[in-house]
């Protein structure tokens, strides 16, 4: 009896699914683009939890990622990076996944794109699926559109010129102690140069945001942060970010052994933030300056917040300023982004270089130029960091094929939409998902010639003869600025990231400090040919995690050597 009523009720769930499927389908060809159907819907709990174990299975199978249905593909979480442009060459610049709960929108087209993240009212963020970035507290990635503006002008007023010469300063130190730690692992390899990025990306944002200084330390050294302290707990949030958002800290707390360290870390990390939210109220209080860092904005705010709150009636109605836990969940977001972000842009850009030994020649010569006779840390960021184009060129090659966020997501608001796409005109209801597909647009054959291969030279023009260039012939080599609207690894429109500048100052110092006097090569296995250890650097840049960030899943398999130009 049991087992009829079970049968029975899956039958009832398979029934209603294809029903909601089939009704979807017919809503999508109204919008007469192509569409793809997909079975399950990808927010649903139980394919969340059951679809890594079916890819592990299915990435076992000696099938290349393009012999599969669209249906499988796509129902793979992060499916955008292996896909790459592929859908939208064979699709068209827009197409429909329609699955059984909803119909999201694929977009590849400049002028569309355009359209999209300017029309921020009419197409907005999908807050409901960003409320994991809440962990601390309402913050600017998951703030409506009219109230948005309040969080991003206390989030842009920190990332000025001032701050930028002490991120690049910052960069240089750290970067200096990386390349110290590199050649002292001598032939024996770098121990994990993903985590020592993650450890230089860290440091340089606690020294250049919140003026917590430290010595970089490299991942053979031994560990010297203590339990609970501002990096532990940072690190372990955002390598479980995830798990605490579905369980709060305080119940993880309970469970012995490694839930219970990432509950207390969880807790740790917000009195840091409170801590420095109070250590700078009390130095603004005593009539000192402050640490001139993100956190004398935040402090600010926070004063303009309590005067607004205390002249309205309404504490809902005070919108000026940002309230203690609007801060919080802003700090959170720039360890976050600025974090995460950078290390593993810095960790693919290794393994990268390391595979075009050419590429750090190319590097080298220009650094040899731009600084003459001089070290990177005895010259300003206002004079170095301007000529230093290839580096930039690197940076954003790198971007453009490993995009930290591949796609971005955003909901037809405020009634029925209109978009022009080519001769067509879309009428897009309220409530429909729409996605920027940032991945496929970067490498798009219609807009990148030979987009799937890694070329930093693509991003200068005029560029100085390949054999014994002159200085001069170095120094006018052109930085050339893409389109906004088919590269834009940081977001585009009003809502780019405040942080651009940051993480270009902080990664083009990281190159320059490395490549000045250093080389990376791949540690070859014995008797192993050039052909071989291409092969496994391609494989290992193209096994990734996605689970919040696109980063490499197990950048250690492949071993890297630093040595001394």
């Amino acid at each position: 009896m049991i087992g009829e009523l079970l049968l029975g009720c899956a039958l009832a769930y398979i029934l209603w699914t294809i029903a909601c499927l089939e009704a979807n389908v017919h809503k999508a060809r109204d919008f007469k683009v192509p569409v793809v159907r997909l079975p399950i819907d990808a927010n649903n709990i139980f394919w969340i939890i059951l679809q890594p174990h079916v890819w592990k299975v299915l990435d076992r199978l000696p099938f290349d990622w393009s012999s599969y249905p669209r249906f499988v593909r796509f129902s793979r979480r992060g499916w955008y990076f292996a896909e790459r442009a592929e859908a939208h060459v064979q699709l068209g610049p827009v197409w429909a996944l329609v699955s059984p709960m909803a119909i999201n929108l694929h977009f590849a087209d400049p002028d569309t794109i355009r359209d999209i993240v300017t029309r921020r009212g009419d197409f907005q963020r999908p807050t409901k699926e960003l409320k994991l970035l809440e962990l601390y507290g309402p913050c600017i990635s998951t703030a409506k559109w009219d109230d948005w503006p309040r969080h991003r002008k206390v989030m842009a007023t920190p990332f000025n010129e001032t701050i930028m010469r002490f991120v690049w300063e910052e960069s240089v130190r750290q970067a200096k102690g990386m390349v110290h730690s590199w050649a002292g692992a001598s032939t024996a390899g770098i121990p994990s140069y993903q985590k020592d990025t993650r450890t230089l990306s860290l440091n340089v944002l606690a020294a250049a945001g919140f003026r917590k200084s430290y010595d970089f330390r490299g991942s053979a050294e031994p560990v010297v942060d203590e339990i609970g302290g501002y990096r532990d707990s940072l690190q372990t949030v955002l390598d479980n970010i995830i798990l605490l958002v579905l369980i709060p800290f305080r119940v993880l707390c309970m469970v012995p052994g490694n839930w219970a360290r990432i509950g207390n870390a969880g807790i740790s990390f917000k009195r840091h933030m409170a801590k420095m939210l109070d250590d700078e109220t009390t130095a603004r209080n005593q009539g000192k300056s402050g640490s001139g860092g993100i956190m004398t904005s935040f402090v600010r705010a926070a004063d303009i917040h309590h005067l607004d709150s205390a002249a309205s009636s309404d504490m809902k109605a005070a919108k000026k300023g940002l309230s203690v836990d609007e801060i919080f969940g802003n700090l959170f977001v720039i360890n976050f982004a600025g974090h995460d972000t950078t290390a593993n842009t810095l960790a693919f850009g290794m393994l990268l270089l390391a595979a075009h030994p050419d590429v750090q020649d190319w590097l080298a010569e220009e650094i040899a130029y731009a600084t003459r006779d001089s070290r990177i840390e005895a010259l300003e960021y206002k004079d170095l960091f301007p000529q230093l184009k290839r580096c930039r060129a690197v940076l954003y090659e790198i971007l453009r094929l490993y995009p930290p966020v591949p796609a971005l997501p955003s909901i037809t608001s405020n009634g029925m939409q209109a978009l022009d796409i080519g001769n067509q005109i879309l009428n897009i209801p309220e409530g429909v998902n729409l996605t920027i597909n940032l991945r496929a647009m970067q490498m798009h054959p219609q807009y990148w010639p030979d987009g799937k291969a890694w070329r930093p030279s693509r991003w200068i023009s005029n560029p100085a003869p390949t054999n014994s260039p002159s200085a001069d012939q170095v120094a006018n080599e052109q930085f050339l600025v893409p389109s906004k609207h088919i590269f834009f690894p940081w977001g585009e429109g009003p809502q780019i990231c405040p942080g651009k500048k940051f993480a270009e100052v902080e990664a083009v110092a990281a190159l320059a400090c490395i490549f000045e006097t250093h080389r990376v090569l791949v540690k070859k296995h014995v008797g192993e040919i050039d052909d071989a250890v291409w092969k496994r650097v391609d494989n290992c840049l193209n096994d990734v995690d996605l689970e919040m960030l696109v980063r490499l899943k197990d950048a250690d398999r492949v071993t890297l050597i630093c040595k001394e130009a």
